[in-house]
């Protein structure tokens, strides 16, 4: 879900950067730059009590939303923990930034990731990686486990296997049945099931690490800051063009990319024209739009516009003017 999808400077249609990824019951933030809260109560999410807050690297408009967030929730009374993570020098903005937000009514955890870490989750790690920016930075890959292949159901009536033990099956256990018989998961299950993989590669120019870390994901989400006529200018900044990012994604397999950080000179056609001539299936969303990505036996990623947008507020009509005799 893209809260905010301009660079360093929002426009009256984009918010500066800010993406909400949800995974079942799971909500995790990446980047949370200035009005990404206000954004989010825009939306029909609304300000969820999010546990996690991803950060790419510090530049302001990654982060600058952060602080007035983490005082909402404290006036809101929260005592759930919430834990912040970023590359190395985490630690010493929020050394700053406390005296901004100031006493929290709830414990707030930082931890500082180097490129490489894994974070193992229930069904998935969440993996960083170095993209290059030229200061501290990291991005994320979501990649979820394989799963079970698909059951068979003939194979399982032919070898007798009864409706309750089915189930035991399909989480991987061998079941035993009547007489000594013994069945393993092979014998009723089909190949494993590719799980999806997810890549935020925050600011970067382009770069063969991301490329390697976003290699057959189903969606890339990078920068684009910039388009070709200012490669020069994207390489003193260490930003991409939209063609830069579309050859990375076509090298790289993905299915879907996505790009964001759009610099205020431009509207997003334009961007998502120049990236189209190097790699077709690139998308350039808007606040409130939303990916879904199904597994991949289900089809590809689909950009929903405006999905996440709150209903225009009803007009409240003015009373009229009283009469005057």
């Amino acid at each position: 879900m893209f809260f905010g999808t301009s660079g360093s400077v929002p426009t009256a249609q984009r918010a500066p950067t800010a993406l909400l990824l949800r995974r079942g019951g799971e909500r995790l933030l990446f980047d949370c730059a200035e009005g990404t809260q206000r954004q989010m109560l825009r939306s029909t999410v609304g300000l969820v009590e999010l546990r996690e807050v991803f950060l790419t690297h510090y530049h302001a408009d990654h982060y600058l939303g952060l602080p007035g967030m983490l005082k909402t929730f404290a006036l809101r009374g929260r005592e759930l923990e919430l834990t912040v993570y970023g590359p190395p020098g985490l630690v010493e903005l929020f050394g700053a930034l406390r005296r901004i937000f100031g006493k929290l009514t709830y414990e707030l955890r930082l931890r500082e990731l180097e490129a490489g870490a894994v974070l193992e989750r229930d069904g998935y790690n969440l993996t960083t990686f170095a993209p290059a920016h030229g200061v501290s930075a990291i991005g994320y890959a979501l990649i979820e486990e394989p799963r079970p292949g698909r059951f068979d159901v003939e194979a399982a009536d032919a070898l007798g296997v009864d409706p309750r033990q089915r189930g035991l099956l399909q989480r991987g256990d061998s079941v035993e049945l009547d007489e000594g018989v013994v069945v393993t998961p092979d014998e009723v299950l089909g190949p494993p099931r590719p799980g999806r993989k997810l890549v935020i590669a925050g600011d970067t120019a382009p770069s063969p690490i991301v490329l390697e870390a976003a290699r057959e994901a189903e969606v890339l989400v990078h920068e684009a800051t910039f388009l070709d006529e200012e490669r020069e200018r994207a390489r003193e900044t260490a930003h991409s063009t939209a063609l830069e990012a579309a050859e990375l994604a076509r090298d790289a397999e993905v299915s879907l990319l996505a790009l964001t950080h759009l610099s205020n000179r431009y509207f997003g056609p334009e961007v998502v024209r120049e990236a189209r001539t190097i790699f077709p299936e690139t998308v350039v969303p808007k606040d409130f739009d939303v990916i879904d990505v199904p597994f991949p036996e289900r089809g590809s990623p689909q950009l929903l516009r405006s999905a996440v947008r709150r209903s225009r507020e009803a007009v409240i009509e003015p009373e009229p003017e009283e009469a005057v005799s």
